[in-house]
């Protein structure tokens, strides 16, 4: 009796297993097909996460005008222009400049990678393999792509990426419907939807969106201000190329980590190519005090609610998404992983709600927003 109940139990785990692993599999499958779609409709969906972002950045004054009285139309319209207005005013007093040196600041990075290699190979180090050399030679020729292509997407901007001024012109049109008529898609999207999905999906979008929008401000605000703070150093230092610089950690702000490491890399190098190596390490300490109120004093301050990822999380994010997709999967792996983690919280909360006792009349509101 014991064999035979033994032997039950062993084929019902194998069928529960090849189940699990059946089911595991589709998804698998599905989430394959879902991005495979993805990359076929991208010049499609990349002005729409651009619009998206930027909504989230001019929604604030919209909204303003709003609650104060005026036409959604209105609203939109005088945020859209205004936010060109500044877009052009930027491109003016920053962009240009900035391409007229982005030349000079690739050959500054890779002139103090080959300084570094030189005193790795002298004493006291005295370090001759001919790896540590092939891998200082990698060093460089990447540091000319990347930061190439980091400069590039800086002057510009992160839109001409996939095709220039038409997802430029489609993500401005969107920001504006999105502005207009934003407050009436969660409404219409739960008449779309049937049964419970019509209060799940409604919940998940809104909570995603204040995610993204806290997310893209507070990244925004602390990039404003590293780059501020450091700029300023390196302009009392003397060093070449503030400019850029500045410009370069402020864009980097939204890479988590990752972003920070590279632009503090690059104007130490600048600083020990031109001024040498004391003020490259008076550099570095500006830097490293500067990250440090970031993360004690400007975030607490600023983003009034975490993502909810770990540091780890953060980290691969970013290294997968820069993997798949180069510098844009960098900017978009952090806003992903926290919508991710968003739908998850959702969904766990809903499994885990306790279960009403037969007869109550209490209406079910857990999924309900606020």
């Amino acid at each position: 009796m014991t064999a035979t109940l033994s032997s039950t139990r062993a084929r019902a785990a194998l069928r529960t297993s090849a189940r699990v692993s059946a089911e595991l599999l589709l998804i698998f499958v599905l989430l394959a097909v879902a991005l495979w779609a993805l990359g076929r409709m991208w010049s499609v969906v990349w002005p729409l996460v651009i619009g998206l972002l930027l909504t989230t950045l001019t929604w604030p004054p919209a909204r303003f005008l709003r609650r104060h009285g005026w036409r959604p139309a209105l609203a939109a319209s005088v945020v859209t222009v205004l936010f060109l207005l500044v877009a052009v005013g930027v491109v003016a007093l920053i962009a240009v400049p900035v391409a007229s040196q982005s030349g000079e600041l690739t050959d500054g990075v890779v002139e103090g990678i080959q300084k570094l290699r030189e005193w790795a190979a002298g004493p006291p180090l005295n370090i001759g393999d001919a790896q540590i050399n092939k891998a200082f030679d990698t060093a460089v020729a990447r540091a000319q792509d990347g930061l190439g292509s980091m400069v590039g997407a800086v002057v510009t901007g992160v839109s001409t990426v996939v095709n220039g001024l038409v997802t430029a012109v489609l993500a401005l049109f969107l920001m504006f419907f999105f502005l207009k008529d934003g407050p009436r898609f969660l409404p219409w999207l739960a008449r779309q939807l049937p049964g419970r999905l019509a209060t799940d999906v409604p919940a998940v979008a809104a909570r995603s969106w204040d995610t993204l929008g806290a997310f893209v401000r507070s990244q925004a605000a602390v990039g404003l201000l590293d780059a501020v703070l450091i700029g300023l150093g390196l302009w009392i230092l003397g060093v070449p190329l503030v400019l850029p610089l500045a410009v370069l950690t402020f864009v980097s702000a939204f890479v988590p980590i990752i972003g920070a490491l590279f632009a503090g890399f690059v104007a130490v190098l600048i600083a020990l190519v031109s001024n040498g190596l004391t003020d490259a390490l008076i550099v570095l300490a500006i830097i490293v005090v500067v990250q440090q109120l970031e993360g004690n004093v400007f975030q607490p301050m600023i983003q009034s609610r975490g993502l909810g990822l770990h540091a780890a999380v953060v980290l691969l994010a970013v290294t997968l998404g820069g993997s798949l997709a180069g510098i844009v999967g960098s900017l978009l792996a952090v806003p992903v992983a926290a919508l991710i983690a968003v739908v998850w919280n959702y969904v766990r909360e809903q499994l885990s709600e306790p279960s009403r006792e037969p007869g109550t009349d209490e209406p079910d509101t857990a999924a309900v927003p606020s």
